[in-house]
């Protein structure tokens, strides 16, 4: 090449310049299922451990509301199905551990509605990872932390009354796991298509805690209760973890042979239970595959 002043110029390519880049963001090899999920996981229990006000709240709030719930009731509420010959105390202690599943459980989930106004989830949808790892790892922090707070509840049952063994007190812990998974997924297909923290409330209050209410926890089922309610007790997917856990915590004891008519069998407990986990845990994924544009509008 000549310039104007005359003065030849030659110019070669280098390779750099030439080639494209030696690894670009199409060659990067997109990671597995777990690796985001775990991390994801792990960024849940640090949140949770660096806000100790969550800690003493999920604790303490269930202790007060079995004792004054139970205090209370105890001397007035004798009924059918009651274990222990009556003993409220006793009786609402497992409902007192399915509230702390629930409660936990569900609470977490409102981290969905902080990350999306803060874009930390506009940058994780974006990266190079599936939906249903998403979807896994914000499950299993939440229930990682709803499983933990209810099985420091669950060490407190020898001062209900309750005579734990080393096998039903590994059955609860199971049945404890599945119900916190179940309501943690639950939870992500409320709060995932939610915009503001006080519509979450507004479900939760109208749906949630109604689901409590009915499975058992406060009153048991019986066959003189009203019909519509009655149903909806059995329909309840609660209904079933909440009686897998009885079962499991009156193992080998005189009680739990009486337990064993007025409750479902313990196959079917385990079945509903994993079946309601499968089933919110795949309409999350679902949702989460989908564009959401403002509350509970896709």
């Amino acid at each position: 090449m000549q310039s104007a002043s005359g003065i030849g110029i030659v110019t070669t390519p280098t390779r750099e310049a030439a080639s494209p880049p030696a690894a670009g963001a199409a060659g990067l090899a997109a990671p597995g299922l777990w690796l985001p999920a775990l991390s994801l996981a792990q960024r849940e229990l640090v949140r949770f451990i660096r806000q100790p006000h969550r800690v003493v709240g999920a604790l303490a709030t269930p202790i007060v509301f079995w004792l004054l719930i139970g205090l209370g009731m105890g001397r007035s509420f004798r009924g059918e199905g009651v274990p222990g010959g009556g003993d409220y105390l006793q009786f609402f202690f497992p409902g007192t551990v399915l509230m702390i599943l629930l409660f936990t459980a569900i609470f977490s989930t409102i981290s969905i509605i902080e990350d999306r106004r803060e874009g930390f989830l506009q940058s994780v949808l974006v990266a190079p990872v599936s939906r249903m790892s998403i979807v896994l790892g914000k499950v299993l922090g939440g229930a990682a932390l709803a499983f933990g707070q209810g099985l420091l509840f669950l060490l407190l049952g020898p001062l209900a009354g309750l005579k734990l063994t080393v096998g039903g007190f590994a059955a609860a812990a199971g049945m404890m796991a599945i119900v916190s998974f179940a309501l943690t997924a639950l939870g992500f297909c409320i709060a995932w298509r939610m915009s503001s923290t006080q519509g979450f409330h507004a479900i939760m209050n109208l749906f949630l805690m109604p689901m409590w209410f009915l499975s058992g926890a406060l009153f048991p089922p019986r066959a003189d209760t009203f019909a519509p309610l009655r149903w909806t007790m059995v329909l309840n997917p609660l209904t079933y973890g909440l009686a897998g856990m009885r079962r499991a915590l009156y193992v080998g004891t005189a009680t739990g042979a009486e337990l064993s008519a007025a409750l479902p069998g313990w196959a079917v407990c385990v079945g509903v239970s994993l079946a309601f986990a499968a089933a919110t845990f795949g309409v999350a994924s679902y949702m989460a595959g989908g564009r959401t544009a403002a509350d509970w509008q896709a």
